[in-house]
């Protein structure tokens, strides 16, 4: 996409007084609001990760109930330590990974180029490894990641009885589990399980701040003491020691405050999202019903007819209904993600069958 067409749909959907999926863009000077709502902005800032970094690790190793918890500047500085610390502490260079994950598809393969590491598929079907499929890997491995949820599979979560017993075959054939949570926030509804019910089931967790909380940047390492001497570390190993990140570290505080509590809510109402679009001509959306907030939507038209149509509706009607459509390896079927938050809240599902009507009526197939 280029610059002036990014910029234009950011500008469209800002204007919009509607947006069923996603939530409207904000400006610099708004997320200075945010950082207000975080914290006292009179009081000092951090200085290589003191004061409101400081309090954002207390928070989330106290939301997900662990001995500690270390704030990156990114997920993928995060990830790599957490592999790097189970090699190390077992003596394999193996990981068990999923080829859907953001290890292989996202991150560039930095545990294998920064950590010379190297990797193995416990399965390629679209879902996390099973109990069965962790026990029969034919090497040692030092760590097994699981991603919660699965975004490259649409999203998807195991049942908490899965989870528990890939968790327990994991250890049981000496390795350490990894939890890939940069979307954990939204898997408790799913799981039916809380926060730290979760991330007890691993011997690391990750979790983002810009994503599903609306942070700005940044990420947490969070497991035992020894994890968090280690994290901080190979953080300044890795050049993430930074001078000052109090505005990260305050608008992650505010999300935590003001997006967490919701999420069940945004799960809830993606069901009746998700099965009014299901009602459009030739629509699928995967998984159906949802297991988080966000999910898969597939429709018979290119992608570009797709995108412009959405484009049309939000500067013509400033309504806002699904964009960032791209082709699939069926000529002719598009797909997209959906993610339902705040601004979808008061769509009911026969506001979904008008609006997608007079979106589909926009289309020009080419």
């Amino acid at each position: 996409m280029s610059h002036n067409t990014r910029q234009r749909r950011l500008d469209a959907m800002r204007a919009c007084d509607r947006i069923l999926s996603g939530v409207r863009p904000t400006t610099m000077r708004e997320r200075l609001a945010d950082m207000d709502a975080g914290g006292d902005l009179d009081d000092q800032p951090d200085f290589y990760g003191d004061g409101p970094v400081t309090t954002l690790e207390a928070r989330v190793a106290d939301l997900l109930g662990t001995e500690a918890a270390v704030f990156f500047p990114t997920g993928t500085m995060a990830q790599q330590v957490a592999l790097r610390y189970g090699a190390d502490r077992t003596g394999h260079p193996t990981v068990a990974l999923h080829p859907l994950g953001h290890l292989e598809v996202d991150e560039r393969h930095a545990y294998a180029h920064l950590g010379g590491l190297r990797s193995t598929w416990p399965t390629t079907a679209p879902r996390n490894p099973t109990a069965e499929e962790i026990t029969a890997l034919a090497e040692p491995v030092s760590t097994v990641v699981v991603e919660l949820p699965l975004r490259g599979a649409g999203f998807v979560l195991p049942s908490w009885d899965e989870l528990a017993a890939a968790s327990a075959a994991a250890h049981a054939i000496g390795a350490r589990v990894h939890f890939d949570g940069a979307r954990i926030w939204e898997s408790t509804p799913h799981l039916a399980h809380t926060l730290s019910e979760i991330a007890d089931l691993a011997d690391s967790t990750y979790v983002s701040f810009y994503k599903t909380i609306g942070g700005i940047s940044g990420a947490a390492l969070a497991g035992t003491t020894e994890l968090a001497s280690y994290a901080r570390i190979w953080r300044h190993r890795y050049g993430g020691a930074v001078f000052q990140q109090w505005p990260a570290a305050l608008t992650a505080l505010a999300g935590l405050d003001r997006e967490l509590p919701r999420i069940p809510e945004y799960v809830r109402h993606a069901r009746t999202v998700a099965a009014a679009l299901t009602a459009l001509p030739g629509a699928r959306v995967y998984p159906a019903p949802p297991h988080t907030h966000r999910f898969l939507l597939w429709l018979p038209h290119p992608a570009q007819a797709l995108n412009d149509a959405s484009l049309a509706l939000a500067e013509e009607e400033r309504v806002w209904f699904v964009a960032g459509w791209q082709e699939t390896a069926v000529p002719g079927m598009a797909m997209t993600e959906v993610t339902v938050a705040a601004p979808a809240l008061d769509w009911t599902a026969e506001n979904i069958a008008e609006v997608g009507e007079r979106f589909l009526g926009r289309v020009v197939d080419h």
